[in-house]
């Protein structure tokens, strides 16, 4: 594991953070790496294997996005941005910058009772 910055420097959470990012990396690489084989082996049942490692992979990929969405800053916000919007993602952004402008706006001292 490669670090832009001096380990000792680093805290223990921030390694953490490192780690899951390094291992998610990793295994989005397998993702496609087995996905490749599946779309090219000929062979049925070596295809459903290969499938199934694939899928094996993505469940590891998404557990580890939920704890990088549990323990680092902003991960929890853009996953709720983006993840199961309908419609363009490419849109999704200015969706929830209109929806956060109003809240913006609004001030406690117009509020009544």
């Amino acid at each position: 594991m490669a670090y832009s910055e001096p380990y000792d420097a680093l805290d223990e959470k921030t390694r953490d953070i490192s780690r899951a990012i390094t291992s998610l990396r990793e295994e989005l690489e397998a993702i496609d790496w087995y996905n490749q084989r599946v779309s090219t082996t000929k062979d049925p049942e070596l295809k459903g294997i290969m499938a199934h490692n694939r899928d094996e992979e993505i469940e590891h990929a998404c557990m580890t996005i939920e704890w990088l969405r549990r323990n680092m800053d902003k991960w929890d916000e853009e996953l709720k941005t983006y993840l199961f919007v309908s419609g363009s993602v490419l849109e999704a952004e200015t969706g929830a910058e209109d929806v956060a402008a109003p809240m913006s706006a609004m001030h406690i001292g117009n509020m009544k009772d």
